[in-house]
């Protein structure tokens, strides 16, 4: 699904255009998402001015004169700024018409996306409420990392996984990560110390930024906001390459599974 790069590309790209507009419209062709579309929201929305754009994790939040709308892109979703006349195609559940003739279009094939209406402040929000620190963020940092793992036992990717210690780690970036640092997948994340920890958290920045800065991973349903691919498939060390030589040593990348994830290293690199 799309992963915490993905989603800040697509913040980057629509913010420019929706915000400081006023709402006409939201029109809703289908409601069956992952949480159905709330019948009340068209209401609640129209004529508002959208104030301002933000990312929590994976959830998009437009935030508005009063009340927020917040957004999960699920499995296969993705949103565009398209004008409002452009004939909908099938997976194109819901636009959001703005007064300046233009619309954001979200197209959800698997309907595992999220169209909420938030009336209240969104951190306190169920969904957003238990989620810890984003990973680009000034809080997050090997010392943070090191005291967060005292007493757990959990494999160290399944550990960077956990969205209640930090937001935003998903498969792909952790996977990448771990190898650059040199940190096998599945050492218990208590038997980490302070200074891999260090490298771990400064990695885990990297490759986010980098993936940001390429327009996200190039996944099979993930498109950016103008209809084009991200390219930072291109720079994969490890995901998705078992059987192939590690860029670093030669070694053949082993696959397993750690957490219900597939998980990819090289045994020589990450110990």
């Amino acid at each position: 699904m799309p992963e915490l790069p993905e989603v800040e590309t697509t913040l980057r790209g629509i913010s420019p255009h929706l915000r400081g507009e006023r709402i006409g419209q939201l029109l809703v062709r289908d409601r069956r998402l992952r949480l159905p579309v709330p019948r009340e929201i068209e209401s609640r929305v129209q004529g508002q001015r959208i104030l301002a754009l933000s990312r929590r994790g994976k959830y998009l939040l437009i935030g508005l004169e009063c009340g927020t709308i917040l957004i999960h892109l699920g499995m296969s979703g993705s949103l565009r700024v398209l004008a409002s006349d452009t004939l909908p195609g099938k997976h194109d559940h819901l636009d959001l018409r703005l007064h300046n003739g233009k619309c954001l279009r979200m197209r959800d094939p698997r309907r595992f996306g999220m169209f909420l209406w938030v009336p209240d402040p969104p951190a306190a929000h169920p969904l957003l409420a238990h989620l810890g620190p984003e990973p680009l963020g000034s809080e997050f940092d090997g010392d943070y990392l090191y005291a967060q793992s005292r007493g757990r036992k959990c494999a160290v990717k399944a550990f960077i996984m956990d969205a209640s210690l930090v937001v935003g780690v998903g498969n792909i970036y952790a996977n990448e990560a771990l190898h650059l640092a040199g940190i096998h997948p599945a050492r218990p994340s208590n038997r980490v110390g302070r200074e891999r920890y260090g490298r771990l958290a400064r990695q885990i920045k990297l490759v986010l930024e980098k993936a940001i800065a390429l327009g996200g991973t190039t996944l099979r349903d993930f498109v950016r906001e103008d209809g084009s691919q991200g390219y930072f498939a291109l720079s994969l060390k490890v995901y998705q390459r078992a059987g192939e030589s590690c860029t670093s040593c030669g070694t053949p990348i082993r696959q397993r599974r750690i957490g219900q994830r597939s998980s990819f290293f090289c045994p020589l690199c990450q110990r």
